[in-house]
């Protein structure tokens, strides 16, 4: 049988019914219009930047541009990772492929990190032997640069449901900062001749980002390890289950997220009289639902072992 008819005649193992959970696996209406727009403005501008970032001699500039090279692979992955997760489920990916988002998402974060490293050992070591920059390029060329990244961060901001459009505008944030940290030293150079600037608004631009950076890792990572989502308790989801009439005791609970924002859960419930299922299974998925916003739910009902 072929891979297509193969997934062909596993599609309805995939589909949810009446009393379903309605969460379908995959972004059906998910647009990429926003990081597609963010993108093709980012990549106008990069190469313009990391030329003049060179010309300059300007660490603030250099990191603004290499801010701004990772932008636009972040925003590329991104792109990617949003048109794999709109697939529907297959034969071989019975989930799906939502969680590449989050895996794109962490992907951005170690890339924002090392470059976060990069810019500070390089300022280390201008600070010891500074190095001439042209102030007034700096200065142009950054501002340009700010007000791409104002606009890239304002399409950016209008996408509030994606772990992954959220580690975009982490890059795209630190190089707005990028951008403001070279102007200032642009302005100092030019007006001063205090060449040390450079390297001291490069150290901070990078501390700014670096918070940003870890929270987008802890999300990610957290989510690719399938942990129990932040908004939920669950010793108190396994305190009501327990507490629903009929059921004796709750085992092998699991609970974490199919994609951002949507929580599944399976487990084992060890009830009085299996005749007494319908109800119960009725009363849990209200509670669930209710109580803790969840309606992906699969349980095993048991009756207590025989210990005679």
């Amino acid at each position: 049988m072929s891979e297509q008819a193969h997934s062909n005649n596993s599609e309805h193992l995939h589909d949810h019914r009446h009393g379903d959970a309605e969460h379908k696996h995959f972004f059906e209406n998910r647009s990429q219009k926003v990081l597609s727009w963010a993108l093709g403005l980012t990549l106008s501008f990069a190469g313009v930047e990391v030329a003049f970032g060179f010309l300059s001699n300007s660490l603030a500039l250099i990191s603004d541009a290499g801010h701004m090279v990772t932008d636009a692979a972040a925003l590329g992955l991104a792109l990617l990772a949003q048109m794999i997760a709109k697939r529907p489920p297959t034969a071989k990916n019975s989930f799906g492929f939502g969680r590449a988002e989050a895996l794109a998402a962490f992907v951005n974060g170690l890339v924002m990190l090392g470059v976060i490293i990069w810019i500070a050992k390089e300022a280390i070591q201008r600070f010891s032997a500074p190095e001439v920059v042209q102030g007034g390029t700096v200065m142009l060329v950054a501002s340009i640069g700010l007000v791409i990244n104002i606009v890239v961060a304002w399409v950016l901001s209008h996408d509030k449901e994606s772990v992954n459009t959220k580690a975009a505008l982490v890059h795209v944030m630190g190089d707005l900062l990028g951008s403001v940290a070279a102007i200032v030293s642009g302005a100092v150079i030019y007006l001063t001749g205090w060449m040390q600037i450079d390297p001291l608004l490069s150290i901070f631009v990078s501390l700014l980002i670096l918070k940003s950076t870890f929270s987008v890792l802890a999300e990610s990572y957290h989510f690719l390890m399938e942990g129990v989502p932040h908004n939920i308790d669950y010793v108190q989801i396994g305190q009501d289950l327990e507490s629903i009439n009929g059921v004796l005791s709750v085992h092998d609970l699991h609970v974490w997220e199919m994609s951002p924002g949507f929580p599944a859960l399976i487990g084992h419930l060890e009830i009085e009289d299996l005749s007494a299922w319908p109800r119960i299974l009725e009363s849990v998925k209200s509670m669930l639902l209710s109580k803790h916003k969840i309606d992906h739910i699969t349980l095993q009902a048991e009756v207590p072992e025989d210990e005679g």
